[in-house]
């Protein structure tokens, strides 16, 4: 809080205010509603529901509106609103295998049960600058018509299964297992993250992290610092049960579907002579449609398993305190942003201190070599 500038919280409400008119803009333009950014801004949604760990889209557009479109900022707000929810139940493992496909891509095998689905993505645009969009309608128009053109899909037909990409490895031992948890995962929102941390808790905590800095760790292990060289076995992304067992019935009930990308990379084998060799495997989830995401979290997880497989841990990517400690971006914003709040008194000793060496510096001549100083902050300072 600025309580040294001068007018103090009525300039801070005047803050407020300006803030509020740069948000809406224009009037003269018609307002932009939370449903047209849940709608239409679908991507950016999905990124701050799994990065603010809330499966709620108009909640997650809400806050993209608020935050005048900063999505760290959004996932801000989404992650504190979060922490007043009360927790009513603890679900099933959702089983993503039954998922309702609406994307399923493979890059190790052509043939897959299932077939390849390419779905709804970006990977096949040309990236060229559509300027339809700029003539109010004529997008929309067009829409309509491609949607009128295509043939209906016939009431009673079903969709194909789609079972693992993964499993065709596995039925031959060829990829490690899938290792099921036998006790109670951790919950990183309700425990303070501790070293060393298990796969679970790994895996919390990077579904939380940031986009933009686990794609560059993930990069980092493609170009030799992680040992990781990985192929795309299977992306999925689409709709899957969500159920929750009440103690009073003992079995379970299905209470709604989710939206979900995942995951899953195979990479580099490993084996001894007490065991044949075997690839092994990344894994990557989140909500929504965020296959970036979801691909990066996959090779970071396989190279932060280094000491799994006895790998020497040289690089960024697999050394877990570096990744889990600053890959939260709300924990990340909110340390660098501290340094706009009032450190008044620390610079003033700062300050003091460098005109003193060079008081003495000036006095005993630049012929003596000066005392090596530290001025940097000290780790004792303590932030809002």
């Amino acid at each position: 809080m600025y309580v040294a500038v001068k007018g103090g919280e009525k300039a801070i409400d005047h803050a407020h205010n300006l803030l509020a008119r740069r948000r809406r803009g224009d009037t003269r333009q018609a307002a932009l509603s939370v449903a047209q950014i849940r709608e239409q801004m679908k991507l950016a949604v999905d990124r701050v529901m799994t990065e603010g760990s809330v499966y709620d889209p108009e909640l997650a557009a809400l806050a993209v509106k608020q935050a005048s479109g900063d999505l760290m900022e959004a996932i801000f707000l989404l992650r504190a609103y979060r922490t007043t929810l009360p927790r009513l139940a603890v679900t099933s493992p959702v089983n993503t295998g039954d998922m309702l496909v609406q994307r399923r891509i493979s890059a190790t095998f052509k043939d897959v049960p299932g077939g390849q689905v390419l779905g709804s993505t970006y990977d096949y645009t040309h990236r060229l600058l559509d300027f339809k969009l700029l003539a109010e309608g004529e997008a929309e128009s067009d829409v309509a018509e491609r949607a009128s053109s295509e043939e209906p899909a016939a009431a009673d037909e079903s969709v194909a299964p789609c079972p693992r990409v993964l499993e065709m490895l596995n039925s031959e031992g060829l990829i490690e297992s899938a290792k099921p948890e036998n006790e109670q995962p951790g919950d990183l929102t309700r425990e303070p993250l501790d070293y060393p941390a298990d796969r679970a808790i790994r895996l919390q905590a990077l579904a939380r992290g940031d986009e933009g800095f686990l794609l560059a760790l993930a990069y980092s292990t493609q170009r030799g610092y992680g040992r990781n060289h990985p192929f795309a076995g299977e992306i999925r992304q689409g709709y899957v049960a969500v159920e929750i067992v009440p103690e009073e019935l003992g079995f379970a009930i299905d209470i709604g579907d989710i939206e979900l990308t995942e995951s899953e990379m195979i990479n580099q084998f490993v084996g001894s002579k007490d065991r044949a060799p075997q690839f092994t495997r990344g894994y990557g989830l989140g909500f929504g449609q965020c296959e970036r995401k979801a691909m990066a979290m996959a090779l970071v997880d396989r190279s932060l398993r280094a000491a799994e497989f006895d790998e020497e841990r040289d690089s960024p990517a697999q050394n877990e305190e570096f990744v889990l400690s600053h890959c939260d971006n709300v924990e990340s914003n909110g340390f660098v942003s501290h340094l706009k709040l009032p450190h008044y008194v620390d610079f003033q000793s700062e300050l003091e201190l460098l005109r003193k060496l060079r008081k003495e510096f000036e006095e005993h001549g630049s012929n003596r070599p000066a005392a090596k100083t530290n001025t940097a902050t000290t780790a004792t300072e303590v932030t809002s």
